[in-house]
């Protein structure tokens, strides 16, 4: 089902994602953090399904099928440094910078810090090209919307 994509977005020069194709890409990036500890629960969807709404100007039945299609395409994407590296080379920096907020969110969500969850958000940042500086302030703004 998502095997374009997925061919697109792993090509050796990626162009740029269309804004549909990048909404699904970002969902699914977010709900590999949220399963990177090996919980993913109703919480972390509806953080999920809230950030892309947000994000997205989703009404809840538009964030819901977004969020679905996430889940789906995630199971099917490679590995989280092929994938998030393909991510780097189609979206722009701003948006990055946005996603690792979002990603921040939803490590947060679920009320608890996971040693799992922040190494892939590290590693996510990382990949994504995001600095340490960018990615602690991120989380800053995260936890500050969180509260």
């Amino acid at each position: 089902m998502f095997g374009d994509l997925l061919r697109r977005l792993t090509a050796p020069s990626p162009a740029p994602l269309s804004d549909a194709d990048a909404r699904l890409a970002l969902g699914a990036l977010m709900v590999r953090i949220a399963r990177a500890d090996g919980t993913y629960d109703a919480g972390e969807a509806a953080r999920i399904e809230t950030l892309l709404a947000r994000r997205y100007g989703l009404d809840p039945a538009g964030a819901a099928a977004l969020r679905t299609q996430a889940e789906a395409f995630e199971s099917e994407a490679p590995d989280t440094v092929r994938f998030t590296r393909a991510i780097k080379d189609a979206v722009g920096y701003e948006d990055r910078l946005a996603v690792i907020e979002a990603l921040w969110s939803v490590v947060l969500a679920d009320g608890a810090r996971d040693a799992g969850e922040d190494a892939i958000l590290r590693l996510a940042a990382s990949l994504l090209g995001v600095s340490d500086v960018d990615s602690a302030r991120a989380r800053q703004r995260a936890q500050a919307g969180s509260a």
